[in-house]
């Protein structure tokens, strides 16, 4: 099926009662038939519902959606992007390990990987993604995972999956994608040989700021890379917080599963039912959403590229952006709703900002209305000013996530900020 009739039926077979949409199942738990089958679905020797901590039919519904929109094997959701993210690194690294992150990432991906993962024992090595080959002399045999986002957050970069993910193959090592921006419907970063997908559900998902959540999505076969891995022992050996349970001799989507069986129980950063049941509203009209953000994005784009007052623009839509070529490479259908430009100074970034009607302040993306953010003032305001350059976020940088208003209002409030 194709993507706009997998974001409205994929993943749900109508109940008992048939109801046409997806019910809210708001319950903590389920009553077992006896207790031989209680036992059964604990040993996975049936799957079922055991506790909505782990699993839930509604949260199942969006799982397997956004997984067949990703082109994935299995998907897991989390309470929120940051706790996917989190739980894509701590599926694979432990004390003594390093991760490699591109510079080039949401702000509290930075402070996660740099500040709070470093207590945890986890060495992060930030590379540039514009230059992926940097990637040869961060790796050693204690690397665990590859982190990056296929369009950057906030200096809208795009990047090379094909590059990376064979460096990544080359040391056998598993590659994960911050999708949320370019979301499944612009960009497949698995078909492109990665292994792994997080997105914040807040953002595009959901389309209208309603809430927090993540979602963590693994490619077909991915045990292929993982059975027999020495980096990825522990799926190879008795897990004894498991009944001794070795999860490559699964025949099932073993990193999700994991992720499910050991970071869901004993962390427990689970989506509750109705949130799962309003990011599948949104997936149903995701892909017309992104069409209309990124038409009108590309409009704006190139208002702001001819204005006196902007120094530069972020958006790979525009023929003159460095990352027009990659961008045309792996984004179909559009470039997102998310730019960012660059104006004189901190004093008229933040006047711009101040000055604008139709765009709120707000730090998010991905909304039904249009968001205007100082990024180095607010999301990447933990960051040292080296930090700020590497991630590309310059004092003057304004960020834009285009909603869905009509266009040319949009471009005669910037107009008007801009002055």
């Amino acid at each position: 099926m194709h993507e706009q009739t997998l974001a409205i039926h994929a993943g749900y077979n109508k109940d008992v009662q048939g109801t046409m949409a997806v019910p809210i199942y708001q319950s903590t738990a389920y009553e077992f038939r006896d207790t031989d089958y209680a036992a059964d679905l604990f040993a996975l020797k049936e799957i079922g519902n055991i506790y909505t901590r782990l699993m839930n039919p509604t949260t199942d519904v969006f799982e397997k959606r956004f997984a067949a929109l990703e082109g994935g094997a299995a998907a897991v959701g989390t309470a929120s992007g940051m706790a996917a993210i989190f739980y894509a690194i701590a599926n694979v690294a432990e004390c003594g390990d390093n991760i490699v992150v591109a510079k080039q990432v949401y702000g509290g991906t930075t402070t996660l990987t740099g500040h709070t993962l470093k207590r945890f024992g986890i060495e992060a090595r930030y590379f540039d993604v514009k230059n992926p080959l940097q990637l040869e002399a961060l790796i050693d045999d204690k690397t665990k995972i590859i982190l990056f986002e296929s369009i950057t957050n906030p200096s809208i970069d795009v990047a090379d999956l094909e590059v990376i993910a064979t460096i990544a193959n080359k040391h056998n090592i598993l590659t994960c994608v911050d999708n949320t921006v370019a979301t499944p419907i612009l960009c497949k970063p698995l078909d492109h040989g990665c292994d792994l997908t997080v997105h914040s559900a807040s953002k595009y998902t959901t389309g209208q700021g309603l809430a927090i959540g993540g979602i963590i999505v693994e490619r077909k076969n991915l045990i292929e890379k993982v059975k027999g891995n020495p980096r990825y022992y522990h799926f190879n050996e008795p897990d004894e917080s498991y009944h001794g349970l070795i999860y490559s001799n699964l025949e099932l989507p073993i990193f999700t599963l994991r992720v499910r069986l050991a970071l869901l129980r004993d962390l427990g950063a689970a989506p509750s039912p109705f949130n799962s049941w309003l990011y599948i509203q949104g997936l149903e009209t995701l892909p017309l959403r992104m069409k209309q953000h990124s038409t009108s994005a590309l409009a704006i784009a190139q208002f702001l590229e001819k204005h006196p007052k902007v120094k530069k623009v972020n958006y790979p839509g525009l023929q003159s952006d460095p990352n027009y070529v990659v961008g045309r490479k792996y984004l179909k259908g559009g470039h997102s709703g998310l730019l960012s430009f660059e104006v004189e100074d901190l004093k008229s970034a933040k006047r711009v900002a101040d000055s604008t009607e139709i765009f709120s302040l707000v730090v998010n993306i991905g909304d039904s209305k249009s968001i205007i953010t100082h990024p180095a003032s607010t999301t990447h305001q933990q960051l040292s000013k080296q930090e700020l350059m590497d991630a590309g976020v310059p004092e003057g940088l304004i960020r834009l996530s285009i909603g869905l208003e009509d266009t040319q209002d949009l471009i005669n409030d910037l107009a008007k900020a801009l002055g």
